[in-house]
């Protein structure tokens, strides 16, 4: 695509917007930005334009940034026939968001102190191209499913190439 940069912006609707801002600000540690809505229109704007029911109300969408990487935009949507449930990643449309950090087993303590729901024991990958990336998903209050991922050494796949997959603790990259 002429004069692509990269990714600007993950866009995902949650059920509660307030719920999911102090989620992401208070313990994530996402910084949040402006907020925009309520929109809606009595004619077919909504389906042409976003491709949802005409009648749909997008009640706020709020912009977070979560330190290096793509903003956030979270929307609360009502509409007819929405459905409320959260995908699962074998669902088609499931997704998850990974964080990276530091220290992997200090981020896990932490989201424990927080209540947050941790799904099984961090994953080692210890042979191929992901070698010496360890994580583990977790969940934000309403189920949407995240992840943890270090690989403080690097991957397994960077001794096969020169090329690098974007990362963020790294400053400054060779393309």
């Amino acid at each position: 695509m002429p004069g692509l940069r990269g990714t600007d912006h993950i866009g995902f609707t949650v059920p509660n917007l307030e719920e999911a801002v102090d989620f992401f600000v208070n313990v994530i540690g996402c910084e949040a930005f402006h907020e925009l809505g309520p929109f809606q229109s009595d004619a077919d704007w909504m389906q042409t334009h976003l491709n949802v029911h005409p009648r749909a109300v997008m009640k706020k969408l709020r912009f977070l940034r979560c330190r290096n990487g793509a903003n956030f935009e979270l929307f609360e949507y009502e509409s007819p026939g929405q459905n409320r449930q959260q995908p699962k990643n074998s669902d088609v449309g499931g997704h998850h968001l990974a964080f990276y950090v530091d220290d992997i087993g200090e981020a896990i303590a932490y989201l424990k102190s927080r209540g947050v729901r941790i799904l099984g024991e961090p994953t080692v990958r210890s042979t191929g191209p992901h070698a010496g990336q360890t994580w583990i998903y977790f969940l934000a209050p309403w189920g949407m499913q995240l992840e943890l991922v270090s690989f403080p050494d690097g991957k397994g796949y960077e001794k096969e190439t020169t090329a690098r997959l974007w990362h963020p603790a790294i400053r400054k990259y060779d393309y």
